[in-house]
């Protein structure tokens, strides 16, 4: 039988956290920021989950929050050694985001101009979630300033936020939902 996990712990009272691998950091260090707008990324795509319906795409959302929680645990790591103890992202994992927005793509009109969130709740939720991610990229990239990192959870975020517009825009299309286009104003003079 496994260890019970204690909710609370009193450790982080002052301000600290524990990386995994037991290394002590400020809960505002670039790392903790980077692995916690992932959790928070994580715990959103749940919300999207929520409300899809597609039985395909709850499916495919399911394994994007795994990956998400694999890729959160790799940056929470103090060492290369502690990374290697974790379950791994893999290349197959960015391919799977790739033949996913592809077969989403498959039924979408092309695309002439910017799309606008909104339209449906799951629509604006799924642009919310693509919002999120790129943060989780911009905080992973000020990390990776600084210490060594790997490029797969790069690649992995870069394609994810594709991801959740391509399913923004499937998910309106399931839905019957018009998407809203940005049709500039032209400026008269």
């Amino acid at each position: 039988m496994s260890k019970e996990f204690k909710i609370y712990t009193k450790a982080g009272d002052t301000g600290q956290t524990s990386l995994i691998g037991g290394s002590r950091v400020a809960k505002h260090d670039l790392q903790v920021e980077a692995y916690g707008t992932i959790d928070e990324l994580k715990s959103y795509t749940g919300l999207v989950y929520d409300f899809v319906d597609d039985l395909l795409t709850k499916k495919n959302l399911l394994i994007i929050i795994e990956n998400l929680f694999i890729t959160e645990s790799l940056v929470a790591c103090d060492s290369y050694e502690s990374k290697l103890r974790m379950p791994q992202l893999k290349e197959a994992d960015v391919l799977f985001l790739e033949s996913e927005i592809d077969r989403m793509t498959l039924s979408l009109a092309p695309l002439h101009s910017f799309i606008l969130p909104g339209g449906h709740p799951l629509v604006s939720h799924c642009h919310v979630a693509r919002t999120i991610c790129r943060r989780a990229e911009r905080a992973y990239l000020r990390f990776a300033e600084t210490h060594d990192t790997d490029e797969l959870v790069l690649k992995f975020l870069n394609r994810l936020s594709d991801y959740y517009f391509t399913l923004a825009r499937y998910a309106a299309k399931l839905m019957e939902v018009d998407e809203l286009l940005w049709l500039p104003k032209k400026n008269k003079k």
